[in-house]
């Protein structure tokens, strides 16, 4: 991890698209700028996290219930199955 010390009013650069700048420092809160090209993600990570947690349970769901579906389809195939 690199660590830096910046005043308000500097920034740092990364990888010549991303520029992060020091805007204001009020007691314990640091308030930052940060100009970035449009295709790149910039989360806080307590919001990445909760998306990443609800992409996770959807997943479940989705997958719970294509169990459901194949299940269904099994029993209407035994159905059929019994009839003929």
């Amino acid at each position: 991890m690199l660590v830096l010390s910046r005043r308000p009013g500097d920034s740092i650069v990364i990888d010549d698209r991303i520029v992060v700048t020091v805007l204001e420092i009020k007691g314990d809160t640091l308030k930052l700028g940060i100009d970035a090209p449009t295709d790149i993600s910039i989360w806080r990570s307590e919001v990445l996290e909760d998306i990443k947690a609800q992409n996770r349970l959807a997943a479940e769901v989705e997958k719970e219930g294509n169990r459901d579906v194949l299940r269904i389809g099994e029993l209407l195939l035994n159905k059929k199955r019994e009839k003929e």
